[in-house]
């Protein structure tokens, strides 16, 4: 992995007036390490119009978005207008999805996307910051967070700005290239056939990387004892159809006595299957926990 400074934001050189500048924090086109365009927007929490000059303490919510996602997907919304009950929300597609630059690389260099979302948030003002993964955002929210932390005396490790105060990961997979169910068989045809890649292109909005891993990264379950002492939340529906139980289990068992583990009832898999109740319990579980 790129080992440069954190993702930054692409930024004009004109100097507009105040009440122009803060609308155009909305949406912003962010720029990656690496050089990729990543689509994002920014919701200020409930009872706040606009980014104020001084959002010293207030929370905000990085949203990591699952496979063929984007940030305009009407689930996407669904989860940013519930936890921005909560705290203020970033929103952002990932590489190769919607308006955002770039291949998808099913959740290797995405870590890269993330970071840029997590240090705009910062930059904006927030001194706490939270993130929330669905699925594939799943997976990356947990190496993000083993790659950039902060440690117990507030050293800065990993890319300066990028790192997050509290970890949500929902509907993740533990290890790679697991393809025991069908939904898993059927997902990896689409990224490693051409014709899957052509059809997620046209038909699922999203553009997948040709080239295999190389290096194969960090897995889930690998990144989870490196976030300690970040405190780290696992969610997982027992009728989820992508990732079996022992998935969440591992993820849990790999991080010991500061990791947390729901697994809900009667709920499938990642965005769609999370309702309303669960992800407002998982906003109040970010606002408690991140300092």
């Amino acid at each position: 992995m790129n080992q440069g400074p954190a993702g930054h934001v692409t930024r004009s050189f004109n100097r507009p007036l105040p009440e122009t500048a803060r609308r155009a924090q909305r949406r912003r086109f962010l720029r990656t390490v690496d050089g990729v365009t990543i689509d994002a927007m920014y919701e200020p929490g409930k009872g706040t119009s606009v980014p104020s000059s001084d959002l010293s303490g207030e929370l905000a919510i990085v949203i990591a978005h699952g496979f063929t996602g984007d940030l305009d997907r009407p689930h996407v919304r669904r989860v940013a207008g519930i936890l921005a009950e909560h705290a203020a929300v970033v929103t952002f597609s990932f590489r190769g999805h919607g308006a955002s630059g770039g291949l998808s690389t099913v959740g290797d260099r995405e870590v890269l996307d993330l970071a840029a979302a997590v240090a705009w948030a910062r930059e904006l003002g927030h001194t706490r910051v939270a993130t929330v993964g669905f699925s594939m955002g799943g997976s990356v929210v947990l190496r993000h967070a083993a790659m950039h932390r902060r440690g117990p005396a507030r050293e800065q490790v990993g890319r300066t700005g990028a790192y997050t105060d509290a970890v949500v990961s929902v509907s993740a997979p533990a290890r790679w290239y697991y393809r025991g169910t069908k939904p898993m068989r059927r997902l990896h045809w689409v990224v490693t056939r051409p014709l899957g890649r052509t059809i997620s292109r046209y038909g699922l909005r999203t553009r997948i990387h040709h080239r295999d891993w190389d290096p194969v990264p960090l897995s889930p379950v690998e990144a989870v004892p490196l976030i300690a002492p970040t405190p780290l939340l696992i969610v997982h529906g027992e009728l989820d159809g992508y990732f079996p139980l022992d998935h969440p289990r591992m993820l849990a068992e790999a991080g010991e006595d500061h990791a947390e583990l729901w697994l809900e009832a009667g709920m499938g898999h990642a965005e769609h299957a999370a309702d309303d109740a669960l992800l407002g319990r998982i906003g109040e579980w970010a606002a408690s926990v991140s300092g």
